[in-house]
């Protein structure tokens, strides 16, 4: 969740920049950079490792200056958090800036390399600037080898170039990143968000999936991934400078949705060395003395952690147990040295998950705490801390939360696995590449909006929603129904399939919705005789699955929503996206308060 803010114009931008990059400084501050072109032609780089503060005291003592430039502010994914790896990152006459992960890096590397160019850093980023460059250097403009370049990436991101031979232009591309252009008086702009500009402009464009830009002092070109020149709405900002805004979006819940690609990838940059192909550890944690993992959380938090169970389970061979935070201490779990109890918050202030780690730690046992909030009181309290960076969560209703917390459990686990030699180097690589894809696969998961939307519609007279799912996909079963609940005030309940003949199944009679949520897994096929059961008693059947699931299942569903097919490992990840989607629409069709729902908070102090 790196921070980018892009100025061309007729005046100075070194100051602009920095002033930008400040309000940028909570997406990322292990390094930051600006490229200038001054008016020479020449372009000019200035990086330093840490906060801002270098980076300011970098360029007072060696100034720039220049009428364009780009900035960054980092959060490491790919390499430690050095000048080398600092943005923004040059190959012959381009920069680049660059948020989020490019998959395919290695092999673009490799081919670079075989073509001569010569690589400074460890990052994926630096290889966008290179295959620019070779690009260029096969007789396009700028513009047209951004376009070719950014063609052949994978991955989600957020782009911005510069140009020494043609610095009257910005060039930025979005991929499951977000990015705005501004417009101005003489000059263009481009933004992680609207808060980068706030200052700048109040006049903004909000890039859709797949566009990219050319942008100059006169305006912004806009066109789609395949190349056409579109039009996207000019809005005026909302956003000034220390204030949440929700850009383009109608709620903050909205919003969050769409920054998990985003989120994944900051989060992930904690838990998967992606130029190593392995797992780093995450948290100060002796996996090999470690004999039983015991979890407490609450809500969509202990949804998490259920999940997670079986990651523990297959990936490091640990014995796991767990129970909801309000309940932990007061059946007073046998706890020892050789435990791990783990403790996931978002916050990390809730009163109960506080109360079951003190607890823990009087029986003597190890504690870890997995929050979004490095100075809570829980990580304090914590024995050792990993962390979530899903950036700051506004929706009372949790959402990039859940998946950061799920894609750091998942790194976790896999660490464990290594640590304990229960994964080999090439399981190992494979899951680190699994994960790594994460943030792609939800963003394409995303693109099921308007039929999700369309769905909702016909669910929001319901008076009673069931959600069924087997494995993994039960937990997730249990975190749709209560994310409809809680922001639609529709009453709905989460059962795992096998459980339908022993009461549920009661509930159904014509017209029931009941939502499955089933990618084809080893269970796939006992779940779709749940689904054949409940259909046979008049359910109407929404079914989330992906390709092989929906080529198994057939037309057995009144309705199919299909997700991207991937790794087993981030199967729960993916299919959270349409379970969010679906809660968000039901409830804003409805016209509730969808970001402060009634009778809830956001962080529950008060036991």
């Amino acid at each position: 969740m790196c921070g980018i803010v892009g100025i061309v114009g007729s005046g100075p931008v070194r100051e602009r920049l920095l002033a930008g990059l400040k309000r940028l400084e909570y997406r990322g501050y292990d390094s930051a950079g600006i490229a200038v072109i001054d008016d020479g032609g020449a372009l000019r780089r200035r990086r330093a490792p840490g906060k801002l503060a270098n980076l300011d005291a970098a360029i007072s003592a060696d100034p720039v200056e220049g009428r364009c430039g780009i900035a960054h502010t980092r959060w490491a994914t790919h390499g430690a958090p050095t000048e080398d790896n600092a943005h923004p990152h040059q190959s012959g006459s381009v920069a680049v800036v660059h948020n989020g992960i490019i998959e395919n890096f290695r092999e673009l590397k490799r081919e670079l390399e075989a073509a001569g160019h010569v690589f400074a850093s460890e990052t994926d980023s630096e290889v966008i600037a290179h295959l620019i460059e070779a690009e260029r250097r096969s007789g396009k403009d700028m513009t047209a080898a951004f376009s070719a370049a950014i063609a052949r990436l994978r991955g989600a991101y957020g782009i911005a170039a510069v140009c020494a031979d043609e610095p009257d232009r910005l060039w930025a591309a979005r991929e499951g990143s977000p990015l705005v252009v501004g417009l101005g008086d003489g000059e263009s702009f481009i933004g992680s968000d609207a808060l980068a500009l706030a200052g700048l402009t109040r006049y903004v464009i909000y890039l859709e999936e797949g566009d990219w830009v050319a942008a100059g002092p006169e305006g912004a070109v806009v066109r789609d991934r395949a190349g056409r020149e579109v039009s996207r709405p000019v809005q005026l900002s909302r956003a000034v400078a220390g204030f949440a805004d929700k850009g383009e979006y109608r709620h903050f819940m909205e919003k969050e949705i769409h920054e998990q690609p985003d989120a994944l990838s900051r989060t992930l940059a904690g838990y998967v060395d992606a130029g190593a192909g392995g797992f780093r550890s995450g948290a100060e944690i002796d996996w090999r003395s470690v004999r039983r993992v015991v979890f407490s959380a609450c809500g969509t938090a202990f949804y998490a952690c259920q999940i997670a169970k079986g990651w523990f389970e297959r990936q490091a061979g640990l014995i796991v147990d767990g129970d909801v935070a309000s309940e932990f201490r007061y059946r007073e779990p046998i706890l020892g040295p050789d435990d791990l109890a783990v403790f996931v918050s978002q916050s990390g202030e809730t009163a109960d998950t506080l109360a079951a780690l003190r607890y823990a730690k009087s029986c003597g046992a190890r504690t870890l705490a997995l929050v979004n909030v490095p100075d809570s009181t829980l990580a304090r309290e914590a024995d050792a801390v990993a962390m979530t960076e899903a950036g700051p969560e506004i929706g009372v209703a949790s959402t990039k939360a859940f998946t950061a917390q799920l894609a750091a459990l998942a790194g976790l686990a896999c660490a464990a696995g290594v640590a304990r030699g229960v994964l080999d180097d090439a399981e190992a690589a494979a899951l680190a590449s699994a994960l790594l894809e994460a943030p792609r696969r939800v963003n394409e998961a995303l693109a099921l909006e308007p039929e999700v939307e369309a769905l909702a519609r016909g669910l929001m007279n319901a008076d009673d929603v069931l959600y069924l799912g087997r494995g993994a996909f039960f937990p997730l079963a249990l975190e749709g129904a209560l994310k409809l609940k809680e922001i639609s005030y529709i009453h709905a309940e989460g059962y795992p399939g096998g459980e339908l003949k022993h009461g549920p199944i009661a509930l159904i009679e014509d017209g029931s919705p009941v939502v499955v949520v089933a990618p084809k897994d080893a269970l796939f096929g006992k779940m779709m005789s749940n689904v054949e059961e409940v259909i046979a008693r008049g359910a109407q059947v929404i079914l989330i699955t992906d390709q092989p699931g929906l080529d198994e299942a057939g037309a057995l569903a009144a309705h199919s929503l299909v997700v991207p097919t991937t790794h087993p490992l981030i199967q729960p990840i993916v299919a959270a996206v349409p379970i969010q989607l679906l809660a968000y629409h039901t409830a804003a069709l409805k016209g509730t308060d969808v970001d402060q729902p009634r009778n809830l908070a956001k962080s529950v102090t008060v036991e």
